[in-house]
């Protein structure tokens, strides 16, 4: 135990193949006296953790919490206090829709020393190795991330869908497939047509990979034909198209 205060570093462990967490990720990860981390961080990057090392798990699955965040936040700054390096381990980017601006902040409030370190974001990456661009100045010029988590929470949407649906932007939905049937219907209902093409994509960047490539109007049906389950990425719009003139894939 160390007599100085430690130091946390938020650290993207990417999408999934454990070859897209950072050099800085990899180098502090080695370093490490205590690891927090998440549930879709993959199993070779979590056995260059030494030996050593504290390991703590705190991952989620959707509404099920192992560890409530309030608990995480504490346990980082109890680690921290003891002089301890504490990297808090998470999957994508920390600051893209994983709660770490939450437990940075968390951690000003506690006088902890941070640092994060920015992951590869499941947003880009996960289409990219479908073969979606998720921009095309030929298709679209601008690309959205968004959440369809708790986009339906007791009926009500903060999304504004009269400005995202009426035009070609490229949507790329995360933590969406649960809601998928209310997204789709919302997006029509605003002015995306039925004949938009549609992309799901399960299980991104690991050999497990499924993609499903479909339309607004039959996207729903075919996901359950599929059988498809998350975690999944969605992505929507004219850059699908693409995949198949750079895959050579049309469905796999």
């Amino acid at each position: 135990m160390g007599t100085e205060q430690g130091k946390v570093y938020l650290v993207g462990a990417g999408p999934g193949d454990p070859g897209l967490i950072t050099l800085k990720g990899f180098r502090l990860l080695q370093m490490a006296d205590v690891v927090i981390y998440d549930r879709l961080v993959h199993p070779e990057i979590l056995s260059e953790i030494p030996q050593e090392a504290e390991k703590l798990y705190v991952g989620k699955k959707c509404d099920h919490h192992t560890v409530p965040q309030d608990d995480i936040n504490a346990l980082m700054v109890q680690k921290a206090r003891e002089g301890k390096n504490v990297v808090r381990l998470k999957g994508g980017d920390p600051f893209v829709f994983g709660r770490g601006a939450e437990e940075v902040l968390y951690l000003v409030e506690e006088g902890i020393e941070w640092e994060v370190v920015p992951g590869v974001t499941s947003a880009t990456a996960v289409p990219a190795y479908a073969g979606i661009p998720i921009t095309h100045r030929e298709f679209s010029s601008m690309a959205s991330i968004i959440t369809g988590h708790e986009t339906f929470s007791k009926d009500l949407t903060q999304l504004r869908y009269d400005l995202i649906a009426p035009n070609d932007s490229t949507l790329v939905i995360l933590m969406g497939m649960t809601n998928l049937k209310k997204i789709v219907q919302e997006l029509i209902h605003h002015g995306r047509p039925p004949t938009t093409p549609i992309c799901i994509i399960t299980w991104g960047t690991y050999p497990e990979q499924q993609v499903l490539i479909a339309t607004l109007e039959d996207i729903v049906e075919k996901t359950e034909e599929a059988g498809l389950n998350p975690p999944g990425i969605i992505v929507i719009g004219e850059v699908v198209r693409l995949r198949e003139r750079l895959t050579g894939k049309k469905d796999s």
